[in-house]
């Protein structure tokens, strides 16, 4: 049997139905696939069918691809059952290792040799699922943010012994269904967005105690600052477009401060450091593709001005 093409696969299985596997569930409804779902709590049928009618308003907003509908779901009491004849698996279990390596080896028991499976997993390094897998190539990170239905992200990682062509073709796949893939490149536990949440959380938290301000002018100062440019640019680019050297001369301005932060407080720098400095410039140019400076701060301005212009319509 020759692999799906990632732009035609017709059956997905969902195996675990919480937050994110619901949430999965629902989003590849709306691009024109039957989903089968398994999860061993036996009010899973309702929890997912409510989550479908409460973002179908939002899919047709956004766009449903041809055949989309809502019924177009299965539920199973056996996940070996839900993933019989289905071309791709999405694993969105607990987090329980050892969990995650039975419910892969009642997959594999019932999947095509090279049909492929994506975890969700938010911790686990892919190497540590492969662990007794009779085809370890065919698994790769699917980690998706939360609510995957909504929000494009999803990290891509193959472990020790994921084939090369696994990952091409779930970077395929997730391009094709629109959302955002990134190809991440070393296992760390927590992958790469979660580390920075993290970091960003333990901060918080630290001012928080210190009394700096309290935890809703936090969330606040995120919201209405940081966190409106981070929707239209990342940290990175921002810096560049704040400083006339760019990202050598951010880095150049910012470094000597993270320096006292981190004498003062004890923690992790800005990681001055001429070799990470010139990495960070190569991506940025990436990022940026082609445009000057000038370009890039007024597309900056266009979008923040049109997400302004969306949140001033609630109250937040």
């Amino acid at each position: 049997m020759t692999r799906a093409a990632a732009h035609k696969i017709e059956r997905i299985a969902v195996i675990g139905a919480g937050v994110i596997g619901s949430s999965w569930a629902a989003y590849f409804l709306s691009r024109g696939m039957d989903v089968r779902v398994w999860d061993p709590d036996p009010d899973t049928e309702t929890g997912v069918r409510a989550l479908v009618a409460r973002a179908w308003p939002s899919f047709e907003r956004l766009g449903l691809a041809d055949g989309a509908a809502p019924d177009r779901i299965g539920f199973f009491s056996d996940a070996g059952a839900a993933c019989r004849d289905a071309e791709m698996v999405q694993e969105s279990a607990p987090e329980r290792l050892e969990l995650k390596r039975d419910l892969l080896a009642t997959m594999e028991a019932v999947l095509a040799p090279d049909a492929v499976i994506a975890s969700s997993t938010s911790y686990f390094p892919p190497s540590e699922m492969q662990d007794g897998m009779s085809n370890p190539e065919r698994l790769g990170l699917g980690h998706p943010f939360n609510p995957p239905h909504l929000v494009p992200l999803v990290e891509v990682l193959g472990g020790t012994q994921t084939d090369p062509a696994t990952i091409d073709w779930l970077m395929d796949f997730y391009r094709a269904i629109g959302r955002y893939p990134i190809r991440l490149h070393v296992e760390i536990p927590g992958h790469l967005v979660n580390r920075l949440q993290i970091a960003l959380w333990d901060e918080a938290a630290k001012l928080v105690g210190e009394g700096v301000a309290d935890a809703a002018d936090v969330d606040a100062a995120l919201v209405h600052g940081p966190g409106l440019r981070w929707a239209v640019m990342g940290p990175y680019l921002t810096m560049q477009l704040a400083n006339a050297g760019g990202m050598a001369g951010a880095m150049a301005h910012f470094g000597p401060i993270a320096e006292h932060y981190a004498e003062r407080d004890g923690q992790a720098t800005l990681r001055h450091d001429p070799a990470v400095t010139e990495l960070i410039a190569e991506g940025i140019e990436k990022r940026a593709r082609g445009r000057s400076v000038d370009e890039l701060a007024a597309a900056r301005d266009d979008m923040l001005t049109d997400v302004l212009e969306v949140l001033a319509k609630y109250d937040r």
